[in-house]
């Protein structure tokens, strides 16, 4: 498919999508999700069956972990792991300690089986993720979901046919200092949004330098999705993306990147450095408007200043510290949030339409799109 003909196909399915998605709310087939989940008051609500499959997406560990510290919601029925090697590695660790070990193929066609959380090496994210949806799965999907725009769009379009859920492994979204960030915004707060910067950066084992340089898009495809998704979710998709890239070592590896997004009145930037040594604790985002500021450093602390023109509620006008980290771990909002969701009670707040943007925006600032 041409690349003029793949960008008209996804701009009309982007459309349809929005046409579509409050039909996609009111006929899901096996799962209802829009009416609210009825139960008696006195009893709890069952369990969702939900399994894993693979282990060796750097995300892997913590997610098992976050599935199994919400027993109350899930019930893990089991982990794939094909890898016989990676298998009896992991399953010394305490995440993995005592689960039960399963075929893909008895995975999914366990009766009950309601979600799969897909934590495969990148490569096979999206093609594992087809299976599932396939087997009539709903699915958590680790980031960043291949290097093929074409493969991705697809998968989501056979998930939107067959009414299954997809949510991104993009954590950060449920931070609740992105979470404030977000409603900021969107009460006006910061006024007309002007410039958002980030980045996030460490220095790369030589195992992540290996797994990093199997792609082109090298450190800005294996991170930026993070900071790039919140960009979209409030600013929408950029009508341009610049990407700049150096390879600072001898195994040619992209390592240090910068990339700049146009808006119609507004311009993000985001570097992504995997040669810094203290760019785990330097991971920042910051947004400004004609009318306030916010800036969020490090990253998945919690720690926000705030800086308004005016007064708005308890916030006062000028500058403010405030403290707001996480509950429960880094992941386990994504799972609340995928369980209100199978079960009716919340739509997840990021459509198929926006994963797709951020996709094509990630792909763009990695300096490629692949279109195979």
């Amino acid at each position: 498919m041409g690349e003029g003909a793949c960008a008209q196909r996804m701009e009309l399915w982007r459309e349809s999508l929005d046409m579509n998605r409050r039909k996609f709310l009111l006929s899901s087939a096996g799962v209802t999700l829009a009416v609210p989940f009825i139960v008696n008051a006195a009893s709890k609500k069952p369990k969702i069956l939900i399994g894993q499959i693979g282990t060796k997406h750097a995300h892997a560990s913590g997610k098992i972990q976050a599935i199994r510290e919400q027993a109350d919601t899930y019930e893990l029925v089991g982990v794939v792991e094909s890898d016989e090697a990676r298998r009896k590695e992991v399953a010394q660790s305490e995440a993995y300690r005592g689960v039960t070990w399963m075929s893909e193929e008895q995975l999914l066609n366990t009766k009950g089986l309601k979600v799969v959380a897909i934590e495969t090496e990148v490569s096979e994210l999206v093609p594992t993720a087809n299976r599932a949806i396939a087997a009539g799965m709903h699915i958590h999907l680790d980031k960043s979901p291949g290097d093929s725009l074409e493969a991705f769009q697809k998968l989501l379009e056979r998930a939107e046919a067959s009414k299954r859920i997809v949510q991104l492994g993009y954590f950060i979204r449920y931070n609740p200092a992105f979470q404030f960030m977000f409603a900021a915004v969107e009460k006006g707060w910061l006024g007309e949004i002007m410039e958002v910067d980030c980045m996030m950066g460490k220095l790369g084992s030589e195992q992540t330098r290996i797994d990093i340089g199997l792609f082109p898009g090298g450190g800005m495809f294996e991170l930026a999705g993070h900071v790039i998704d919140p960009i979209v979710h409030m600013l929408g998709k950029p009508y341009s993306e610049t990407a700049y890239t150096r390879r600072t070592k001898s195994d040619g590896v992209a390592d240090n990147q910068f990339a700049v997004f146009e808006f119609e009145k507004a311009i993000a930037t985001v570097r992504i450095n995997h040669m810094d040594p203290f760019g785990f604790p330097r991971r920042r985002f910051q947004i400004s408007g004609d009318k306030g500021t916010i800036e969020i450093q490090q990253l998945e602390s919690g720690n926000l200043t705030l800086y308004l023109d005016e007064p708005h509620g308890r916030y006062k006008e000028g500058e403010q510290k405030l403290h707001m980290p996480p509950k429960g771990g880094r992941y386990r909002g994504e799972f609340e949030d995928l369980a209100k969701a199978i079960r009716g009670e919340s739509e997840l707040a990021w459509t198929y339409a926006h994963d797709l943007s951020v996709h094509e925006t990630l792909l763009s600032a990695s300096g490629r799109l692949n279109e195979r």
